[in-house]
């Protein structure tokens, strides 16, 4: 049978702190004025139907007092996020978690895919920064789904491309493991033991029926 380990991104193969995090905490200074701390963020998530950060800064907005239309929160977050040349903005203090080899190695025994909430062309630019060699098969972005998850479209629509294969899906959020449970696909956690809320996060991994948590991406060999 074959076997597919399909990545989310960000928070699993990217370091998003100071890219997609700081767009949100300087989208919401932009327009409120006020400052928020990155735990905070990190409270909503493990709410869970936050996937959205474009959304989620426009909720903390709404939080902080100021209701601002959603495109005009979507405008100024990819101004900052993918800067004016395509890439130079906040994106570019991205890193890559995967150490060298880490996913060649798996590809010798497994497929691998992307499901993410990021728009491809946001994904592309950082894989061919850092993993211009590895393909994704396949690939899903969120243009490419009716639902974004927590709903399990993408990982559904894996399926379907894949008859008869086995997934894993590898995330970092509650909203990648409710998606993985609900289309009845094994989970794997990741939660770093220095993270603020790790032991909340590890409940909500628990609670989701992850079938086994790792402190980041290169472990997960061991683990299939």
């Amino acid at each position: 049978m074959e076997q597919i380990v399909v990545f989310d991104m960000d928070g699993v193969l990217a370091e998003v702190t100071e890219s997609y995090r700081q767009a949100i905490v300087e989208t919401v200074a932009h327009f409120t004025g006020q400052r928020i701390e990155r735990d905070l963020i990190q409270d909503y998530k493990n709410r869970g139907g936050w996937n959205n950060d474009w959304a989620l800064s426009q909720k903390i907005a709404l939080d902080l007092g100021v209701e601002l239309p959603y495109d005009t929160v979507v405008d100024y977050f990819n101004e900052i996020f993918i800067g004016p040349n395509h890439g130079d903005g906040l994106i570019s203090r991205e890193s890559w978690f995967p150490e060298p080899g880490m996913l060649e190695r798996l590809q010798q025994r497994f497929g691998i895919a992307l499901f993410t909430g990021r728009l491809q062309y946001e994904a592309e630019i950082t894989l061919k920064r850092f993993a211009p060699g590895i393909s994704f098969d396949p690939m899903l972005c969120a243009e490419h789904v009716t639902k974004a998850k927590p709903a399990p479209d993408g990982l559904l629509d894996i399926q379907t491309m894949k008859p008869g294969a086995k997934l894993w899906y590898v995330g970092d959020t509650v909203d990648d493991a409710r998606s993985a449970r609900a289309a009845g696909v094994e989970f794997i956690g990741i939660v770093s033991k220095h993270h603020s809320t790790r032991e909340e996060i590890l409940r909500l991994f628990a609670q989701e029926q992850a079938v086994a948590v790792v402190e980041n991406v290169n472990e997960i060999e061991s683990v299939l």
